[in-house]
């Protein structure tokens, strides 16, 4: 249910935006690469417990950076037509694949505590 209500509200954000589909595809595609690059930084294993911190704020840097590096590429290529439509986007999937990414290693790990009980 949860995934319907938001593919329902990503297609209706796009056709509200169609006049500025530049803008809203360029909030979704920087969300879900920001997104992307700050959880792989920030939930990556290591022996040491004491690098958690330091990982967390590699991956808000990592978030921070491909955001300011994708803004101004939009800008420089004239893609951002409305900073309304662009900032809406990219809050709105930021938002969702924020969502995404944690439902997903959610899931891995139920599988993961399942498959150890199992075995144990």
């Amino acid at each position: 249910m949860k995934l319907l209500l938001i593919a329902l509200l990503s297609v209706s954000g796009g056709v509200a935006a169609a006049d500025h589909w530049h803008s809203f595809m360029l909030g979704l595609s920087i969300a879900s690469l920001a997104v992307g690059s700050c959880y792989w930084f920030a939930f990556r294993s290591s022996r040491y417990p004491q690098l958690a911190f330091l990982l967390l704020g590699l991956g808000m840097l990592a978030k921070l950076c491909v955001t300011v590096a994708g803004v101004s590429w939009g800008i420089s290529q004239q893609l951002i037509s409305s900073p309304l439509v662009f900032s809406l986007s990219y809050l709105f999937f930021s938002i969702v694949t924020t969502y995404l990414w944690f439902a997903y290693r959610d899931r891995g790990v139920k599988v993961t505590q399942r498959l150890l009980q199992k075995f144990a």
